[in-house]
C-alpha cells in the first residue's frame, strides 16, 4: 500500500515536472513599437532564432510605456516563460520589472538598451553607441568640411542611448571651433516629431548647413522637412542603419548613418538565453558591447535590414 502511494506520488511529480518543462519552452520577446523598423527587426530576428532553437514565442510591444511593460512582465510570468528578451522602456523604470521576473525564476536578456543596474538581468547586449556615435560624428565633420552651423536632434531623454550618442557626437564635433550648434532638441526617436521640430528650427535658423540625428527615423523626418522647405542639400547624418536611410543615401539625400547590428544582437540574446537555460551560465559577461559600422555611399548597397551583406 505504501509502495503504491509512493509510485502514485512519483508519477504525479514526474507529470508536474513534464508540465513545467513544457511551459519552459516559451520565450517572451518584448520591444518598443514595430512601426520603427529597428524594433521590428529586433523582434523578427529574436522570434526566428527562438523558433529555430525549438522554443514557442510570444511577441509583445510596450510602446515605451513603463506601466504597459510592467503588465507584459506579469503576462510573461503568468505564462511561465522560460526567458524574456527585452528592449526596455526606461533605464531606471525597468529595473523593478526585471527583478520581479528574476524572483519568479525567469531570466531576462536585454538588447539595445541597458538598465542602470547590474546583477538583475543575465545579459545586457547593446551596440557600442559611443564608438558608433564617434564614427557618425567623424562622417558629419567630413561632409560639413569642418565648418558651418548645425542642429542636433536627440532621442528619448529616458533612454541611456540618447545621451551616450550625443556625447560621442560632441566628443568629435566640439574639437572643431568653426562648427557651431545653433539648436538641440529631443524628437523622442520619432519621425513625425523630428519633422515638426525641424520645421520650427528652420524658422529661427533658415541657413543651417547640417543636422546630426540620434537615430534614423529622426533623420528621415528631418530630411523630409528640409526638402519640403527647399533645403534638401543640407547635410543630414543618422544612426541605426535602416533600409529607409540606406535608400536615402543611395538617392543622394541623407549622407551617412551608423549601423548597429540589431538583428544579430537579438539572435545573440536568444542564443545566450538558450545556453543559460541548458547550462546555468552564458559563459560571457552580463554587459556586452557590439561595435557599429559607418554606412555611406560606398557601402550602402550592401545594407539589408540592419545587417551588411558579404
Amino acid at each position: 500500500m505504501k509502495m503504491s502511494r509512493f509510485v502514485t506520488a512519483f508519477v504525479m511529480a514526474t507529470a508536474m515536472l513534464g508540465f513545467c518543462a513544457a511551459q519552459s519552452k516559451l520565450m517572451v520577446i518584448i520591444t518598443p513599437a514595430p512601426s520603427n523598423p529597428f524594433f521590428k527587426a529586433e523582434a523578427v530576428a529574436a522570434e526566428a532564432r527562438a523558433k529555430a532553437l525549438g522554443y514557442k514565442t510570444m511577441v509583445l510591444v510596450h510602446d515605451d510605456d513603463v506601466n504597459k511593460q510592467d503588465q507584459l512582465f506579469d503576462t510573461a510570468i503568468a505564462n511561465k516563460a522560460a526567458a524574456i528578451i527585452l528592449d526596455n522602456a526606461g533605464a531606471d523604470a525597468t529595473i523593478a520589472a526585471v527583478k520581479k521576473a528574476k524572483e519568479a525564476g525567469i531570466p531576462s536578456f536585454l538588447i539595445d538598451r541597458e538598465i542602470n543596474e547590474t546583477g538583475s538581468a543575465v545579459a545586457q547586449i547593446v551596440s557600442n553607441n559611443y564608438q558608433g556615435a564617434k564614427l557618425g560624428g567623424e562622417a558629419f565633420v567630413k561632409y560639413m568640411k569642418e565648418k558651418g552651423t548645425y542642429v542636433e536632434l536627440v532621442g528619448k531623454e529616458s533612454d541611456t542611448n540618447a545621451g551616450i550618442r550625443s556625447k560621442g557626437y560632441h566628443d568629435v564635433l566640439d574639437q572643431y571651433p568653426d562648427l557651431k550648434m545653433v539648436a538641440r532638441q529631443s524628437a523622442n526617436w520619432s519621425q513625425t516629431e523630428a519633422f515638426d521640430k525641424m520645421e520650427s528650427i528652420l524658422q529661427a535658423n533658415p541657413d543651417i548647413k547640417g543636422v546630426i540625428c540620434g537615430n534614423d527615423t529622426m533623420a528621415m523626418g528631418a530630411m523630409a522637412a528640409l526638402k519640403a522647405a527647399g533645403k534638401g542639400k543640407v547635410i543630414v547624418v543618422g544612426f541605426d542603419g535602416s533600409n529607409d536611410v540606406r535608400d536615402s543615401i543611395i538617392a543622394g539625400d541623407i549622407k551617412a548613418t551608423v549601423l548597429q547590428p540589431a538583428a544579430r544582437i537579438s539572435e545573440m540574446a536568444v542564443e545566450q538565453a538558450d545556453k543559460f537555460l541548458k547550462k546555468g551560465s552564458t559563459g560571457v559577461p552580463e554587459k556586452q558591447l557590439i561595435d557599429c559600422v559607418r554606412i555611406d555611399s560606398k557601402n550602402a548597397k550592401k545594407l539589408e535590414t540592419f545587417a551588411l551583406k558579404k
